[in-house]
């Protein structure tokens, strides 16, 4: 059963940095993608960046490329995502996800998801 938990998230003034870390068990993860999605009050979940558990593809959302990185530690199995020069718009609970991009389908794999506060 893969598990994700996800910590590091916070209060933090714009223009900041917050580095948020998502440790996954439970499985080998050599055939999963990994990714950070995000919630805001009052609006749906949207996808914020996503890495290939083997090699090192990545994806971004319009909206933080170029401000978030996200990386792994495969050794540790750990997923990372730096974000920089926060925004009050960035606010919102972040969630770590997983798929078995073998079996194809959505992300089915969901931490508990930790908040992030940017205040202006």
């Amino acid at each position: 059963q893969v598990q994700l938990v996800e910590s590091g998230g916070g209060l933090v003034q714009a223009g900041g940095s917050l580095r948020l870390s998502c440790a996954a068990s439970g499985h080998t993860f050599s055939s999963y993608s990994m990714a950070w999605f995000r919630r805001a009050p009052g609006k749906e979940r949207e996808f914020v960046a996503a890495i290939s558990w083997i090699g090192a593809d990545t994806d971004y959302a319009n909206s933080v490329k170029g401000r978030f990185t996200i990386s792994k530690d495969n050794g540790k199995k750990m997923v990372y995502l730096q974000m920089n020069s926060l925004k009050p718009e960035d606010t919102a609970v972040y969630y770590c996800a997983a798929r078995n991009v073998r079996i194809g389908g959505d992300y089915g794999y969901w931490g508990q998801g930790t908040q992030v506060t940017v205040s202006s």
